[in-house]
């Protein structure tokens, strides 16, 4: 299932400023300060698309302010006719949640262990594709390396855009509660990871304690630590590759610092980025379309100037027109340089965002 997929069932059911259509260097792709709006959008490429829609598709998504596309999947002709429109074209990757058959059968051993001793290879935790690998292993880091290694490597790619990057969620968004029938108040051991042999010699290498001999793991602050060192050195690996082939490396991320460490494990203001897109949707937290500024706020203050922050906005969570506009208001007037927005992007929506054009 692909994430516009899972979105769509979970909560219904429930970026460098391109010039005169021509490439940029990534270097310029992300300077901070007084850079104009840039927007994104993230797109799984229709390879049915005939050439001449996807001509206009991407004019218009550049005249309306949008200066990158996040693709989830390779596809040349998706790429190429974006950037001819004058667009960024970033390769969207799904890095720790991988359910390559290849993987699934050979190397079970390189996934995620619960804290109930369930490995993500045999029994996904939520859903059949939640599939995590175990940040603690070299060869998952060297495997996401080679994999990061051959996208940036394309001549029409234009940098790399990191997703799933971060443990499984001990505890689901509020408003998906009601899906899986569960109430997450506190940290089940089923959504608890990871537990598996080289983590738990790991910390005990650091600390002396077994994370199995804790009495209550999920209030331990140096075992929360240790995991958010494994994702960050992952990420930060993963930077090196794409900065050595002057490409530049971002991430779809939990909205704010305080929730993507406490649900996800995600210590998203210490990764060597070029920007960072916060998934800022409101919906799944129940909270009102003001809550995005609070975001882009918070976020702001942890980051320090540290490289650009672009609210994700998931486009379903608003009622109307009147409440996306709202929303990008409150995104830009507490910092965010842009938005980046995922959902369908039509006629309506592009014409909310040449009110916001750089």
């Amino acid at each position: 299932m692909k994430k516009r997929e899972f979105l769509k069932s979970v909560a219904i059911a429930g970026a460098g400023l391109a010039f005169a259509k021509s490439s940029v260097s990534s270097e310029k792709s992300f300077q901070s300060g007084s850079e104009k709006l840039k927007h994104w959008v993230w797109e799984r490429p229709n390879e049915k698309e005939e050439d001449k829609d996807l001509e206009k598709k991407y004019e218009d998504f550049y005249q309306a302010g949008i200066r990158g596309i996040f693709f989830e999947e390779d596809s040349e002709k998706h790429f190429k006719t974006a950037k001819n429109a004058g667009l960024e074209t970033h390769r969207w990757m799904w890095t720790m949640n991988r359910g390559e058959k290849e993987l699934l059968d050979n190397h079970p051993e390189l996934y995620a262990v619960s804290r109930e001793g369930e490995s993500c290879a045999t029994n996904p935790p939520y859903v059949n594709y939640y599939r995590w690998l175990c940040p603690s292993k070299p060869e998952v880091l060297e495997y996401l390396k080679t994999q990061v290694e051959e996208i940036v490597k394309k001549d029409y790619v234009d940098g790399i855009h990191l997703d799933y990057i971060r443990y499984c969620d001990v505890i689901l968004p509020v408003n998906l509660w009601d899906n899986y029938k569960i109430e997450q108040t506190k940290e089940l051991p089923e959504y608890d990871f990871c537990y598996c042999k080289t983590c738990r010699e790991g910390y005990k290498k650091q600390t002396g304690i077994d994370p199995t001999d804790l009495e209550y793991p999920d209030q331990s602050p140096s075992w929360r630590k240790f995991r958010y060192d494994k994702i960050n050195n992952v990420v930060n690996n993963l930077a090196k590759v794409a900065q050595q082939n002057k490409k530049p490396i971002t991430a779809a991320v939990f909205p704010t610092p305080e929730i993507a460490r406490r649900i996800v494990r995600q210590d998203w203001t210490n990764w060597n980025l070029d920007a960072v897109c916060p998934m800022i949707y409101h919906g799944f937290y129940k909270e009102q379309v003001r809550w995005i500024g609070d975001a882009v706020e918070e976020g702001i203050h942890f980051l320090n100037g540290k490289f650009p922050l672009y609210a994700g906005l998931f486009l379903p969570d608003f009622n109307s027109m009147d409440e996306l506009e709202e929303g990008i208001k409150f995104a830009i007037k507490n910092g965010a340089s842009g938005v980046s927005l995922f959902g369908k992007v039509d006629k309506n929506v592009l014409n909310v965002l040449r009110k916001f054009k750089g």
